[in-house]
């Protein structure tokens, strides 16, 4: 029994060994890697009007193995000067949440299998260039998978390639939401109505169709 036993434990030692040099190289790739995805990242937050951002991503070791190794890993930001790095889901609100998973993505997009993505709120607090930016991003992933984008900004409406239009009306005595897809020019008036104020005039609708031919001339260029 206990050489059958001393045979077991020795057995034990040599697969965890081998566990150990396994994760060790798995750990390495990881690091390799990292230095890659948050400098890319990193860029593209800045693209995105994170202007002194910095972005890294955190490694721990867990005290058990695991099919993935025995890392833990969280990704970690400042996105003010002077301030400490802290795990994202700590310091970023719901629309920074969305342009640093628009920047995450943007990075990714060759390499995930996600077929639809959706953004709500990615445009609070942003407008002028950081919102072209955006929009352009949009774009960009939108080349190789389905994005819904809940909006109130022309420059991301004006990109889109299909656009819908989400109304709350009262039937009855009730209310009702619907949702129905607009035409080209039904486009050019709601990007209008975003554009203007109580009054929309030529001019606002001159500048939502020039909006949209600069969106689509980007997207025919890319």
């Amino acid at each position: 029994y206990e050489e059958y036993r001393q045979q077991l434990q020795e057995n034990l030692s040599q697969v965890e060994a081998k566990l150990n040099q396994l994760c060790q190289e798995v750990t390495e790739i990881r690091k390799s890697y990292a230095k890659d995805l948050t400098a890319q990242t990193t860029a593209a937050l800045q693209d995105l009007n994170f202007l002194d951002v910095r972005f890294e991503m955190e490694f721990s070791r867990l005290d058990h193995f695991t099919a993935n190794g025995w890392d833990e890993t969280r990704f970690m930001i400042s996105t003010n000067p002077g301030e400490p790095l802290k795990p994202l889901d700590a310091v970023a609100s719901g629309g920074e949440l969305s342009r640093i998973m628009l920047a995450l993505k943007t990075v990714l997009a060759e390499h995930d299998e996600i077929e639809t993505l959706i953004f709500d709120e990615i445009d609070t607090g942003i407008s002028g260039r950081t919102a072209q930016k955006v929009s352009e991003k949009l774009s960009l992933i939108g080349r190789s998978r389905q994005v819904i984008c809940i909006t109130h900004l022309a420059q991301l409406a004006a990109m889109a390639d299909s656009h819908f239009c989400i109304e709350k009306q009262a039937v009855d005595g009730s209310t009702e939401t619907r949702i129905r897809k607009l035409s080209g020019q039904e486009m050019t008036e709601e990007l209008a109505r975003i554009l203007g104020g109580a009054e929309i005039t030529d001019a606002v609708r001159d500048n939502a169709r020039e909006m949209k031919r600069l969106a689509l001339q980007y997207k025919g260029n890319i």
